[in-house]
């Protein structure tokens, strides 16, 4: 499976929250572009989301994008680390693009990727048992991550009816 991290957001929320190492539990390797890291290791990012992005894990491969591919007029509504990860993930036929920002995820799904976000990764992980769905969101609220309220309550309640069967 190919996944590239689209934006910074679910890398800015999951290691200050802890669980970063989800994402190499769920999909063994994400691509990230060099844009994408450059954000995550500049001053406006969260002092542990550089440390982080400063000494990568092996399971996170940083990728250039073709110039041509780069620049194409579809991505230039996009920021520049979203448009250089729509690019990557359409050049290396991605199967999944990690993504919060709802303008590229629009975009994405109308480029013919799929994508999903912070809480689609959390859900995921809860349902293959890899954390407690209930205590991360706890410590996703803690941070400054917007959520629709409806959508987070949806998820726990579920997440507790899996608990029970």
């Amino acid at each position: 499976m190919i996944v590239v991290a689209a934006d910074t957001s679910p890398l800015n929320y999951l290691v200050p929250i802890e669980t970063v190492e989800v994402l190499q539990q769920l999909y063994q390797r994400i691509f990230v572009p060099e844009a994408v890291i450059t954000e995550l290791r500049s001053s406006d990012a969260p002092l542990q989301v550089q440390q982080w992005a400063a000494s990568l894990p092996p399971w996170v491969a940083v990728r250039g994008v073709p110039d041509e591919l780069l620049t194409e007029p579809r991505w230039q509504a996009l920021h520049r680390g979203e448009q250089a990860a729509l690019a990557l993930a359409t050049f290396l036929k991605a199967d999944l693009v990690l993504m919060d920002e709802r303008m590229g995820v629009g975009m994405a799904r109308r480029n013919g990727l799929r994508a999903t976000g912070t809480l689609g990764i959390l859900d995921e992980a809860a349902r293959q048992g890899l954390l407690d769905l209930a205590i991360v969101v706890g410590k996703l609220k803690a941070t400054t991550f917007r959520y629709p309220h409806a959508l987070v309550a949806e998820l726990l309640t579920e997440n507790a009816r899996r608990k029970k069967d």
